[in-house]
């Protein structure tokens, strides 16, 4: 396509909605046609922005009255599968928060879609436009296998955020919900094939549906001999103790990363401290013939550490490369359906309490 404003629907101005539409309202290569939400949430961004963006409360009205070029789907999860395939068949390209949808074969479907109507789909897994998550990944494949792989983000929440939590439990579990990110991190690190999970999980407040949990801890084992757990708990409960833990284990090493400042005690509702790295240790496991160390640790400070809005910048800029570049998105298409099946699978065996061979 040639180098126009993009004209670009944001449906959803929560947390992630408004730092997208934040994103758009900062380039010149996009141009807000409207911005979409339930409640007042769109005119109070609207005031932040100090803009007058037309707002809806209807996305389908919406869709045809703006007739926008692209849509920022940042919604609850169970609205993903159906906004994007009536944005696609629009034809519209597609930005759409994680997961996908909120079933596997949603997710497939909303894929399909993208591909029958030649229409870009961007996912928004945040971590892969990190630079430090990017070198953390790369450090960890360089351990050799079987690669042994510890993370978890638990977060305690109170007012708002507790509210939005139970909000998301209606729909889909924690380790669903944040664990897309994670267990596609870890299979980035293997690119091996997972076969099995297992899962645990505990409802620890009677504002959660009877049918979830707010707490969950997911173990997969990969084809190559690696290993992977996560742990993820939302609610007024939560441990901040060891809430941030990104630790990978090699046979010529390990590699952590170490967030001084965000894994400290009131981070954990901190969305910025959800993705800080601030420092990645290495460690080398060369000994000599006397069993003692030959080389010492690396501590690889990261000078370009973004924040959570310069983040969803570089998100924004990645789909407006794909849409003008015509980018093949295959491969990350699929990346998004592989994690979201594997993280329903872990989902069914907390349910389940079996193991599930995938």
């Amino acid at each position: 396509m040639s180098k126009e404003r993009i004209r670009v629907l944001v449906a959803g101005c929560g947390n992630m909605g408004s730092s997208h539409a934040a994103a758009y309202h900062q380039m010149d290569e996009f141009e807000i046609c409207g911005l979409v939400t339930r409640g007042n949430s769109n005119a109070v961004l609207n005031q932040q922005l100090g803009t007058d963006y037309p707002l809806y409360s209807d996305y389908y009205e919406a869709l045809a009255v703006a007739k926008p070029d692209a849509v920022c789907i940042a919604t609850y999860q169970d609205t993903h599968e159906a906004y994007a395939i009536a944005a696609l068949e629009a034809g519209c390209d597609v930005f759409i928060e994680k997961p996908l949808a909120d079933s596997v074969a949603g997710a497939v479907r909303v894929v399909d879609a993208a591909k029958k109507n030649h229409k870009k789909l961007v996912i928004g897994y945040i971590l892969r436009h990190h630079p430090s998550w990017i070198k953390f990944i790369e450090l960890a494949s360089g351990l050799g296998k079987p690669l042994v792989m510890r993370m978890n983000l638990n977060q305690q929440s109170s007012g708002h955020e507790w509210q939005v939590h139970k909000k998301f439990l209606s729909n889909m579990s924690p380790i669903v919900d944040c664990g897309v990110h994670y267990i596609d991190v870890m299979c980035q690190m293997t690119r091996s094939k997972p076969v099995q999970v297992t899962a645990i999980g505990a409802r620890l407040s009677e504002e959660v549906p009877a049918d979830n949990y707010n707490y969950g801890q997911l173990q997969i084992r990969f084809e190559d001999g690696s290993v992977g757990w996560y742990e993820a708990g939302w609610g007024p409960m939560i441990s901040e103790t060891a809430f941030f833990v990104k630790d990978v284990i090699g046979p010529q090493g390990a590699v952590s990363i170490v967030a001084k400042n965000a894994g400290t005690a009131g981070s954990s509702s901190n969305i910025d401290a959800h993705t800080k790295t601030e420092s990645i240790l290495l460690h080398h496991a060369d000994i000599d013939a006397g069993d003692r160390f030959t080389k010492k640790d690396e501590w690889i400070d990261m000078q370009d550490e973004p924040g959570h809005q310069e983040l969803c910048n570089r998100q924004q800029r990645y789909f407006y490369n794909a849409i003008l570049n015509d980018t093949d998105l295959t491969d990350h298409m699929n990346d998004a359906v592989n994690s979201l099946r594997i993280a329903f699978a872990c989902d069914e065996s907390v349910k389940t309490g079996q193991v599930v061979k995938l």
